[in-house]
């Protein structure tokens, strides 16, 4: 067990935003606001995504499950270590990190903010190993959720 949490309640969101430029924005300026990025967070995020998608199609692991997103920047632009889960009120469209010219529609993203250059293949490698070994009844628990606190509350539990 990790003595650092990677989930903080008050950097779990639900985005009402229309695409994936928009949430980027909204939770990159909600993240400089509580001082744990840097004022070019969000461009470095777009740019990162740009050249190194972030989609994930999970059909893979389960057809029933929502696809994910797992953006991310490099550690000079963030100031903290945790996951930002964002659960999307609509799909957002985002290119697939196996196959880039493909596209999935996402309905949740796990936002990394790592400030350790080691540590961020582990924290991918940790979101991957939590839905593999989730039930199927608790993963679409999980992707049914729409309120922050039980997404905090259900992720504290189970990752």
């Amino acid at each position: 067990m990790e003595s650092t949490p990677l989930f903080y309640e008050d950097t779990v969101f639900i985005s009402d935003a229309k695409t994936q430029a928009e949430m980027f924005e909204n939770v990159s300026k909600a993240l400089f606001e509580k001082d744990l990025v840097t004022e070019d967070f969000y461009q470095n995020l777009v740019e990162r995504e740009e050249n190194y998608p972030t989609g994930m199609d999970m059909s893979p692991v389960n057809k029933k499950y929502l696809n994910i997103a797992i953006p991310h920047t490099e550690v000079e632009y963030v100031k903290t270590t945790r996951i930002v889960p964002i659960k999307f009120q609509h799909p957002l469209t985002f290119h697939n990190m196996i196959s880039p010219k493909d596209t999935v529609e996402a309905g949740v993203a796990f936002m990394i903010l790592n400030e350790d250059p080691e540590g961020q293949v582990n924290i991918l490698a940790r979101i991957m190993d939590f839905f593999n070994r989730l039930s199927e009844e608790d993963a679409l628990t999980f992707f049914a959720m729409d309120d922050a606190t039980d997404i905090y509350n259900f992720l504290t539990e189970k990752f």
